[in-house]
C-alpha cells in the first residue's frame, strides 16, 4: 500500500489535496489532519517541528514513500529539519516535500511591479520562509508581508460566505496595501484562505492578482514525479483516497467536505 501522503494541521490541507487530485487523480492518497492539536499557526517552532515528526512517522508506518506537507505553517518550521535531521535517520529512500518552496519558486511570474503580497498566519509570517525563498528565486521582488489571524477562524466555523466576513477581509486586504501600494500579486499563504476568494476580490483593486497555492503545488508535485522516477515507480494508480484525523471523525467528515469539494469519510488515528 504506497499511497502518496498529504499533512496538514487542520482541513486546509484537503483544498491542496483537491488540486492535486485533479491533476493526478491516477495515484492513492492517504490525508491526515492532526485536528486535536490544531491550529498549528500559533505554536513555538519547536512543537510544530514534534507533532510534525510525528505524524510523518506515522505516514511512514502506513507504507508512504512520499509525504507532502500541505501545511504553511509545518513547512516553514519544521521541514528542513526533518529533511535534513530526520530522513537520513529513520527513512533514507523516503522524501517529505512542502509547499512553500514550490510557491515562491513560481510568484515572480505573477508580478510585474516586483511587489508581492504574502497573506498568512503568524507563525508563518514569523517564520520569514516566504521571505527567504523568494528571495533566492526572484532577488528583485519586494515581499510585504501580512498575518490575518481571524481568518481561519472564519473558515473553520463556516462565516468565510457571510456578511460578516467582509469587514475582516477588506480589513488585512487594505492593510497590505497600505503597506506596499506597488503590489499587484497577493500570496494567500494558508490553505484556509482560498476558501475566502470570492470575499478577497471584493476588495482587491483591478490589477492586483489574488494566488492560491493549490494549482502551484500539483504542478510542482507532477514535476518532481517525473524527475524521480524511482519514487513514482513505488507509488499505487488506483485512484483511492482515504481520510483520518487525530480528532472526532464525524466531525472532521463535516468540515472536510468544504474544503475538498466532495463528500468525505474519515477515521479516528491515536498517534503513538
Amino acid at each position: 500500500m504506497q499511497q502518496i501522503g498529504v499533512f496538514d494541521s487542520g482541513y486546509g490541507g484537503l483544498a491542496v489535496l483537491k488540486e492535486i487530485v485533479a491533476r493526478l487523480p491516477q495515484y492513492d492518497y492517504l490525508y491526515l489532519g492532526d485536528n486535536a492539536r490544531a491550529p498549528y499557526g500559533n505554536r513555538s517552532f519547536e512543537t510544530v517541528y514534534q507533532y510534525t515528526l510525528q505524524c510523518v512517522r506515522w505516514f511512514f508506518d502506513q507504507g508512504c514513500p512520499l509525504v507532502i506537507l500541505a501545511c504553511n505553517t509545518a513547512s516553514a518550521k519544521a521541514l528542513r529539519t526533518i529533511q535534513q535531521a530526520d530522513l537520513p535517520q529513520i527513512a533514507p529512500g523516503n522524501r517529505v516535500l512542502g509547499i512553500i518552496r514550490p510557491t515562491a519558486e513560481v510568484i515572480g511570474q505573477y508580478t510585474q511591479s516586483k511587489h508581492v503580497g504574502v497573506l498568512a498566519t503568524r507563525g508563518t509570517v514569523l517564520s520569514g520562509s516566504y521571505e527567504i525563498e523568494i528571495s533566492k528565486a526572484f532577488p528583485g521582488v519586494a515581499v510585504t508581508q501580512l498575518a490575518c489571524p481571524m481568518w481561519v477562524p472564519l473558515v473553520e466555523n463556516n462565516e468565510h460566505e457571510s456578511a460578516g466576513a467582509d469587514y475582516f477581509v477588506q480589513q488585512k486586504i487594505e492593510e497590505v496595501l497600505q503597506k506596499d501600494p506597488a503590489i499587484d500579486a497577493l500570496l494567500l499563504a494558508c490553505t484556509h484562505y482560498p476558501l475566502l476568494l470570492p470575499k478577497i476580490r471584493q476588495f482587491v483593486p483591478a490589477g492586483v492578482q489574488v494566488i492560491a497555492q493549490g494549482e502551484i503545488v500539483a504542478a510542482s508535485l507532477e514535476n518532481y514525479l517525473k524527475r524521480h522516477p524511482e519514487m513514482e515507480v513505488k507509488l499505487n494508480r488506483q485512484g483511492r483516497r482515504s481520510f483520518y484525523t487525530t480528532d472526532d471523525a464525524a466531525d472532521f467528515a463535516t468540515h472536510a467536505s468544504i474544503f475538498f469539494g466532495a463528500a468525505v469519510t474519515a477515521q479516528h488515528v491515536t498517534l503513538p
